[in-house]
């Protein structure tokens, strides 16, 4: 597992039931946007996340409609197991500001 996916993943999971716009992802994760679409696109494919468009006029708004992400149950789960099985982990790269930062053990 990479380390942007895993940033996603962290992001995502501090509140699994919370909806996070790609913004938000980018910067909860550190990541820019184009690094993390592909990695949203591919846990929503696999059934991780679940996403809508939010229902605005973006002439109204000012601003592109936003689409929303959020973890499914099913998602998280897996999404947890899998970092825990990570071979490259985000605190072995960062140490330990990373276990402060993640609460990595």
């Amino acid at each position: 597992m990479t380390i942007p996916t895993q940033l996603v993943l962290r992001a995502l999971l501090e509140d699994p039931s919370r909806e996070m716009y790609g913004l938000e992802i980018c910067q909860a994760a550190g990541l820019a946007p184009g690094t993390i679409h592909p990695i949203l696109a591919r846990f929503e494919g696999i059934g991780w996340l679940e996403s809508r468009f939010e229902d605005v006029d973006p002439h109204e708004a000012g601003r592109p409609r936003r689409r929303y992400y959020r973890m499914t149950p099913d998602g998280a789960e897996q999404a947890r197991l899998q970092l825990a099985q990570a071979h490259t982990k985000v605190s072995d790269l960062f140490g330990v500001r990373a276990k402060t930062l993640w609460g990595e053990a």
